[in-house]
């Protein structure tokens, strides 16, 4: 038997939903995982116009925060694969931003307003594709990705799926930090016309970093996801700083509609 059929983090009702390559079990459950997510400022009209309709770009004065964060899933209930996600801080049009949004990420998601969109999210496995476009409505697509995280060392790639080139690079020795426990997660998507809102419970520490040498580089391809990292600015872009962890597990909930 395995040590997550006994944890109670995972002990949750689940029910089975449709997808293109066949059912999955809802939520997704992650039981050993890692990420290595970077956060950059970007300009914040750039961000705005990158946003599914229906929200507006959480801004610092006139700045956004972005994130592009790469992850290895060695187990899941859905199999292993690795993901990669470009999300943008945003809340649903009309709504009232706290005063700090950024420590407002640390309120539990039942107060939480303050979310990602996710603009690209490739992955390895026709599978974790399906799920994520069938039942959210993300932009996934299909492609190899690099990931090696040891100690402060990184590096990860997104293989272009139609050429040579890739998409992107994430790489190098990221400075110090100090250990804390990583925060769940708001996202939004646009599915079937509806707005929807997923809750990600997480349970991880992580060191939370400068980001020494690390750095960010679009490669030549035209692939969509190559032009919004563009269009973001950040071509060899050094981040504000730095969320990882080897030790990552999560569910991944159902998406609620919103009003």
């Amino acid at each position: 038997m395995k040590p997550w059929n006994t944890d109670p983090f995972f002990q949750y009702p689940s029910h089975l939903v449709s997808t293109s390559e066949g059912e999955v079990a809802m939520p997704i459950l992650y039981y050993d995982s890692s990420q290595f997510m970077a956060f950059f400022w970007v300009d914040g009209d750039r961000a705005q116009k990158c946003l599914s309709e229906g929200l507006e770009v959480v801004r610092f004065g006139r700045k956004a925060l972005a994130a592009v964060a790469f992850y290895q899933y060695r187990a899941t209930s859905i199999g292993s694969y690795n993901e990669v996600g470009t999300a943008i801080a945003c809340v649903p049009k009309g709504s009232r931003v706290p005063a700090m949004p950024l420590l407002s990420l640390f309120n539990s998601l039942d107060k939480g307003i303050v979310g990602f969109n996710v603009i690209d999210l490739p992955v390895t496995t026709p599978a974790a594709c399906a799920a994520g476009r069938d039942t959210w409505g993300y932009p996934k697509f299909v492609t190899p990705i690099d990931f090696s995280l040891r100690g402060r060392q990184f590096h990860g790639a997104v293989r272009d799926p139609e050429g040579s080139d890739p998409i992107c690079t994430l790489a190098g020795k990221t400075g110090l930090g100090i250990t804390v426990p990583l925060i769940s997660l708001i996202l939004y998507s646009r599915h079937q016309g509806a707005m929807l809102r997923t809750l990600i419970n997480i349970r991880a520490k992580g060191p939370i970093c400068l980001p020494g040498s690390v750095r960010l580089r679009v490669g030549n391809s035209g692939h969509r996801m190559a032009v919004h990292l563009q269009a973001l600015g950040l071509e060899d872009a050094r981040p504000a700083f730095i969320v990882h962890t080897g030790g990552l597990q999560l569910r991944l909930n159902a998406g609620a509609v919103l009003p």
